[in-house]
């Protein structure tokens, strides 16, 4: 037990909240997949929540290990690392596997192992726009190429991600702009990005309608027009059923397995978890997910606050809003806030790419917790390493 306690680093807090998260996705992936496996895996109640479950372990092992890994180092394979992803989403949007005419998935020849691109290109452009921004700091004389170099990444990134998966792109470009505004670039350039990313999505529609190259869009327009038709209460079939679960879960709920909706709800162990913990546990399922994230979204906050120098925190905030933005989209999808898009909660939904590319994000952020709380010094925690000293140490002043 203790060499098991040896190995978890970083802010306590955040490990447990997170295995609570888990623990509830756990319990309402089986619940909502029983069925289901019951009549395609020939009786196998237990396929899909051993999956999951394999995929939670994976997520772990991914926060215990890069919780171990410096985190300077990540300044010196941001470039490499962004251009692998930029690689991986054009092979993605060439060769990968489609689901509902979108193609998503790219699959590792020979072993057949299949991955989300987009989760860890996420991951990539946070590390790169640190690294970026802090260098911006350190030279203020090149000011207009980190800057540069920035827009360049975000518009690979967005751009590639964009056709097949229209939410995700705009989730990255809020969260790459938010870091852009905390990097302290002038106001005139970030609103020169933003009208040149309406201008390039304008020319994408145009496109697309022009030569009928994605029927992915009609899907877009259609959802967007039917939340906004009737003033967000002309709903479509997936907003329908999750708002029925929802309310037939009352304040206590109908228990655990007892969700008879969840047979009507599409994608209840994924896109509408949250649905499905509402008509499962009710009001107190729900704000006791609330209050993990908000407990996790507080524990980050303070890491950014205590934390010495600037890229650590500008890594904490990257992470930290493509984590929220994220778990905020699954939540307002759910109650029919918004228009329909699948977004998975995180380290709840069943779903490896992104329970995996969470861990490893949260296993950066225990590393950086790790510093600012001052629980190791710095000598403790890695080797003496002078290259990309400048921009790493650069100092942060928080507020």
């Amino acid at each position: 037990m203790e060499r098991f306690k040896s190995m978890i680093r970083g802010d306590k807090t955040i490990w447990f909240f997170v295995i609570l998260l888990a623990g509830v996705g756990i319990v309402e992936v089986y619940s909502c997949t029983s069925m289901i496996a019951y009549k395609f895996q020939d009786g196998d109640t237990f396929h899909y929540p051993l999956r999951h479950i394999a995929y939670i372990i994976m997520g772990f092992i991914m926060m215990c290990l890069f919780s171990w890994i410096p985190y300077k180092r990540y300044a010196k394979i941001a470039d490499g690392f962004l251009w692998l992803c930029v690689g991986l989403l054009v092979l993605t949007l060439i060769t990968g596997t489609a689901t509902n005419d979108a193609k998503r998935w790219f699959t590792i020849p020979l072993i057949g192992l299949s991955f989300q691109t987009s989760d860890f290109a996420k991951l990539a452009l946070v590390i790169y726009l640190s690294k970026m921004l802090a260098l911006a700091q350190v030279e203020p004389e090149n000011r207009k190429i980190c800057f540069g170099k920035s827009l360049v990444a975000i518009i690979l990134v967005c751009g590639f991600v964009f056709p097949a998966n229209f939410s995700t792109a705009l989730l990255i470009g809020v969260s790459s702009l938010g870091m852009l505004v905390l990097g302290n670039f002038p106001r005139k350039w970030i609103w020169a990005l933003v009208g040149l990313s309406i201008l390039l999505v304008i020319m994408f529609v145009l496109v697309v309608k022009g030569f009928g190259l994605s029927s992915r869009f009609d899907t877009w327009i259609s959802r967007i027009e039917t939340f906004f038709s009737g003033g967000g209460f002309n709903r479509d079939f997936q907003s329908e059923q999750s708002l029925v679960a929802i309310g037939l879960g009352g304040i206590n709920g109908a228990g655990i397995g007892s969700g008879i909706q969840n047979n009507s709800l599409p994608h209840p162990y994924s896109d509408f978890i949250f649905a499905t913990i509402a008509h499962e546990i009710g009001v107190w399922g729900v704000l006791g997910v609330i209050i993990c994230y908000m407990v996790i979204f507080y524990k980050c906050v303070q890491i950014v606050k205590n934390v010495p120098t600037l890229f650590p925190a500008l890594l904490v905030m990257g992470f930290l809003m493509n984590i929220m933005l994220q778990t905020l989209v699954n939540m307002l999808v759910a109650t029919g806030l918004m228009p329909v898009t699948g977004q998975p909660l995180p380290f709840v939904s069943m779903g490896g790419s992104s329970i995996v590319s969470t861990g490893i994000a949260l296993g950066i952020i225990l590393n950086i917790s790790r510093y600012a709380d001052q629980q190791e010094t710095v000598s403790e925690i890695e080797q003496d390493d002078n290259e990309m000293e400048e921009i790493v140490d650069y100092p942060f002043m928080a507020g």
